[in-house]
């Protein structure tokens, strides 16, 4: 796709990448444009974005200054700047993305790229949008087998014993397991009218678009960083 493609196309159309990065990330500060094998972070999803041809725009929201740098010198636009309220510990993930397709009206849909996901491929992308399109569902989502099946899962009470999550006889053997998948956190498609109404990223008419776990990994502690790292070097 065109980085500098007009971002007002005169009628509704198109789909944009919504790369969300908040300046006072907690758990490893800075770490939107800290360095991951070569190159800040934020970048191994803008660039994984700008590569795909079902694209029409790829925009950072953002409050922090520096971030919008990075992001512009990378090919990524950014038309805005987000508000101080909206970019809070407690703020709802849903809200950004409201607030940025009030800013960008003329979108057909969003793609929502957690830049925490920098092992997301173009082709996860790709096949997103197509599951999309060829479904005509209002709303996809990255799902992922999760490591842990929840039939193996357990609460624990004050006294330390242990009840299951999920209330079925036990299973001691992988194979026999029924598929599950969670949430990975590396895309979230909607159409536009679709999100504005309902306000939410997930329905009942939700699809899941299956990625490997290998490509998988959110990042959210500095072990996930090191692990992360190890995996990009790998696939570079």
């Amino acid at each position: 796709m065109n980085p500098a493609a007009p971002l007002m196309p005169v009628n509704r159309s198109g789909t944009v990448a919504l790369i969300p990065a908040r300046g006072g990330s907690k758990g490893i500060p800075r770490k939107n444009v800290r360095h991951i094998n070569g190159k800040p972070l934020i970048i191994w999803t803008i660039e994984a974005a700008l590569r795909s041809a079902n694209l029409d725009a790829v925009v950072v929201s953002t409050d922090d200054p520096e971030i919008a740098e990075v992001a512009r010198q990378a090919g990524a636009q950014v038309p805005f700047l987000r508000p101080a309220a909206l970019a809070l510990d407690t703020t709802p993930g849903i809200d950004p993305v409201l607030h940025a397709l009030q800013q960008l009206p003329h979108f057909e849909a969003v793609l929502l790229l957690q830049p925490t996901s920098p092992l997301r491929s173009t082709e996860d992308i790709d096949g997103c949008l197509e599951m999309a399109r060829f479904s005509r569902s209002p709303s996809v989502v990255s799902v992922c087998e999760p490591e842990v099946h929840p039939y193996w899962t357990y609460s624990m009470g004050i006294d330390q014993s242990l009840r299951r999550v999920v209330d079925v006889e036990p299973m001691t053997r992988r194979q026999d397991l029924p598929p599950v998948f969670a949430l990975n956190g590396a895309m979230y498609y909607a159409r536009a009218d679709w999100l504005l109404q309902g306000k939410r990223l997930i329905a009942p008419e939700t699809l899941g678009y299956v990625m490997p776990r290998s490509r998988s990994l959110d990042i959210d502690t500095l072990l996930d960083w090191k692990l992360a790292e190890l995996l990009l070097k790998e696939l570079t």
